[in-house]
Formats: C-alpha cells, sequence, structure tokens
C-alpha cells in the first residue's frame, strides 16, 4: 500500500493489504477494508467508510459533503459494502442530520458517472448502469436494476428485483418485482427474467403476476386492488412485500399498465 504519490492522511484506517494507486486523496476520518483497490485520481473525503475487496476506479469522488443547502457541516458518513464496485466518475455524497449516512450494500455496481445523493440507501447485489442520478433520500431495494441516464426524484423507493428502464424519469415508487418504462413511468410486466436469475420457480413468477394483474390490469384502484390481494390470494412472502411496500408509499406508485407509446 506504500505509494509515495498518493496523499493518505495519518488518520485515516486503511488495512495492509489495500492498494492506493497514484494521484489519489484519502481524507482523515476513512476506514478501508482489506483486499480494496483504489485507482488514481481517486478522492475519499472524510466519513468514508468502505468495505473488503470493493474497487473504486479513476476520478471517483466519494463522501464529498451534500450537495444540499440545509447541510450544516454535520457529522455523517458513506457506507459501503464488501465486493462493490465503483466504476469511474461516481459521485456518492455522505449523509446528512436526517439520517447520517448514505449507504450502498454489498456486491452492487454502480457505473461511471453515477451520482448518489445524501442520505440513499441502496441495498444489496444492485446494478446502478452509467449516468444514473439519485437524489437525496432514495432507497433501493435488493437486486433492483437502474438503466443508464435515469433520474430519480428524491424520496423515491424502489423495491427489490426491479428493473427500470434506460432513461426513465422515476416520479413515483416503484413497487418489488416489477418492470417500469415509458412516460410517465409505467407498469409494464413483472421482471420474470430477473426473478428466474435469481433461482424463482415459475409457480412463484405467476403468483406475482396474478398480483400485478389484479393491481395494474384489472381496473381496481389502489385500495380495492389491495383488499382483493389480500382477500383473494395466499400469504406468501412476496404477496405480502407488495402489500407493505403500497401501503408505506409516500410518493404514490407507478402507473398501471398501458399499451400505448
Amino acid at each position: 500500500m506504500n505509494q509515495p504519490l498518493a496523499y493518505i492522511h495519518p488518520g485515516a484506517k486503511i488495512a495492509t493489504n489495500v492498494v492506493v494507486e497514484p494521484f489519489t486523496t484519502i481524507h482523515n476520518n476513512v476506514t478501508i477494508g482489506s483486499g480494496t483497490w483504489i485507482g488514481s485520481n481517486v478522492t475519499i473525503m472524510e466519513g468514508a467508510r468502505i468495505g473488503k475487496n470493493c474497487r473504486i476506479f479513476p476520478g471517483a469522488v466519494i463522501s464529498a459533503i451534500p450537495q444540499d443547502l440545509k447541510f450544516e457541516d454535520e457529522d455523517s458518513l458513506v457506507i459501503i459494502g464488501d465486493n462493490t464496485t465503483i466504476r469511474e466518475c461516481v459521485t456518492i455524497n455522505r449523509g446528512t442530520k436526517a439520517y447520517g449516512k448514505t449507504e450502498i450494500g454489498k456486491n452492487c455496481l454502480i457505473m461511471a458517472t453515477a451520482h448518489v445523493a445524501h442520505d440513499c440507501i441502496i441495498k444489496e447485489n444492485v446494478i446502478i448502469v452509467n449516468g444514473v442520478t439519485l437524489a437525496g433520500h432514495v432507497e433501493i431495494g435488493e437486486y433492483a436494476i437502474i438503466g443508464g441516464l435515469s433520474g430519480v426524484h428524491q424520496f423515491i423507493h424502489i423495491g427489490k428485483h426491479v428493473m427500470v428502464s434506460g432513461g426513465s424519469l422515476v416520479r413515483k415508487d416503484v413497487p418489488p418485482y416489477t418492470k417500469a418504462a415509458k412516460e410517465p413511468l409505467s407498469y409494464v410486466g413483472i421482471n420474470s427474467i430477473g426473478l428466474r436469475r435469481r433461482g424463482f420457480e415459475s409457480s412463484k413468477i405467476n403468483e406475482i403476476q396474478n398480483i400485478y394483474r389484479i393491481l395494474f390490469q384489472k381496473n381496481n384502484n389502489t385500495t380495492q386492488a389491495l383488499e382483493i390481494i389480500e382477500a383473494e390470494l395466499e400469504a406468501t412472502t412476496e404477496r405480502d412485500d407488495v402489500i407493505t411496500f403500497i401501503r408505506n408509499s409516500q410518493r404514490g406508485i407507478m402507473k398501471g399498465y398501458t399499451s400505448g407509446l
């Protein structure tokens, strides 16, 4: 790790087998786990907590202060889980007093030029594609994929196993297991390919399809649909995930199925 062309603050806590390439700057109050590789021209600022076996590519800026006028220099963190890859020129801002942290889970891939704003919570195995911008307080569930150049409004929740089409404007919450596309963002089916890749059986995929037919394709309003789903469908983890997500939605969920352009 001894790299004379990098600046590492004496207060940073860096495991002995971390590789830091030339021209990188690591500030005070930073922790980096074993096996992590930090490329050249990376800036890691105060409050970063980076896990084991991560890869951070050139030009990334981790744990800069939030782009939030309410920020008052309070102590806060960026937490990055083990085995996560941060590609070129990604920016990840630390939290505010609202949550106190911005957190990215294990095994994530954040592709080049993406921006993760303050207080975002990204769960494990998420893929954020090139040029995606997440505003503050966005939450993304496990195994979700956000297509390139998408913009996500502040306080949006995106459920687990979701696929959001590239170039989307995400202004409403996106329930779990779905595919979202079009403008305004709409339900275009469930993420059956992703679910199969994650080991979901055909019977379970059919169950999820039935839930969303009631919700989005049977001319029910959301309240009616949830009552029918709860009354007529067997209680399962997936059914309850959908019901809980929608009932907890603060911004409302995306539009239902449409066959229009």
